[in-house]
């Protein structure tokens, strides 16, 4: 660490996907994947599927590019301390915290990622709608496993990769504590987050994901989109095609996200977004797992 300064944080969730946030606007903390993942460890650390590290765009190094359209990057980390282009969940809980510290208010902001300049609205009713940009749909058959059970996958990447597969019961996606197998290995090769899907009603599903670094988690913004997506084509929807919204609910065992795909293309993800804790984390603790 550079500094002796007691470093502060904060905990917050979006559909019970949780966060640490460390807020760092000049970018002098050293987050090593060793004290990102000990922040995130539950029983020795603060818990979390992830940290949100809170960083002005223009100090930076991946975010320069963007600081001209966003004040704010957020250098999103796994629980396991490896980077991710994208969160969802993690956005809208990002924006919370700007509101929360005063630096934006209800309305309309714009989010650095590593998936690209993200447009947010915060309601007054305290949702937060998130654009998650455009899906793409790669070519080429996918099967997903567990167990003695395998299904065909919908290849979708939200700015991060996903596999979507329906199945008959959630509980066929087994324990989700380690990557589900999938083949081709070539379809993921830096590995995939894989949603399992049931139908619960029209434009209704319900999921859980195994999130690529972090295990299951209650939520997953991006995997929402992607399943969103993924039901839609299912169902022989593709609003490029009738030039009219496609508007899912997707029920994750942390609450529930709505989503609506454009006819151009863009996604947009509401939901909430929870500020639950802050504090200082103790610096000696942080420098010793750091080395």
């Amino acid at each position: 660490m550079s500094t002796r300064t007691p470093i502060a944080f904060l905990k917050g969730h979006g559909t019970e996907n949780d966060f640490v946030i460390v807020p760092d606007p000049d970018n002098v903390i050293d987050l090593s994947p060793a004290a990102v993942a000990a922040l995130c460890d539950r029983r020795a650390g603060i818990g979390g599927d992830g940290l949100l590290h809170v960083v002005r765009s223009a100090a930076h190094p991946e975010a320069k590019g963007m600081a001209a359209e966003a004040e704010w990057f957020m250098d999103y980390r796994n629980g396991d301390g490896s980077i991710a282009e994208m969160c969802g969940n993690g956005v809208r809980v990002f924006a919370r915290y700007l509101q929360h510290a005063g630096h934006t208010t209800e309305g309309d902001l714009a989010i650095a990622t590593r998936g690209g300049v993200k447009t947010v609205h915060i309601a007054k009713d305290g949702d937060v709608t998130v654009g998650m940009g455009k899906a793409l749909l790669p070519e080429g058959d996918v099967t997903v496993s567990v167990g003695e059970r395998s299904w065909p996958a919908r290849n979708v990447n939200m700015g991060n990769p996903h596999a979507v597969a329906f199945v008959d019961d959630l509980a066929h996606a087994g324990d989700l504590y380690s990557p589900p197998p999938f083949s081709p290995a070539s379809a993921y090769p830096d590995g995939v987050n894989v949603e399992f899907v049931v139908d619960r009603g029209p434009r209704h599903v319900a999921l859980r994901v195994h999130e690529r670094g972090s295990g299951e988690t209650r939520s997953c913004g991006t995997g929402a989109c992607a399943v969103a997506v993924a039901t839609a084509r299912r169902d022989g929807i593709d609003p490029a095609l009738t030039g009219a919204p496609a508007t899912y609910t997707v029920d994750v065992p942390g609450g529930t996200l709505v989503i609506t795909e454009r006819p151009d293309g863009e996604i947009e993800m509401t939901g909430p977004a929870v500020i639950v804790a802050e504090g200082e984390l103790d610096v000696d603790w942080l420098e010793t797992i750091a080395r």
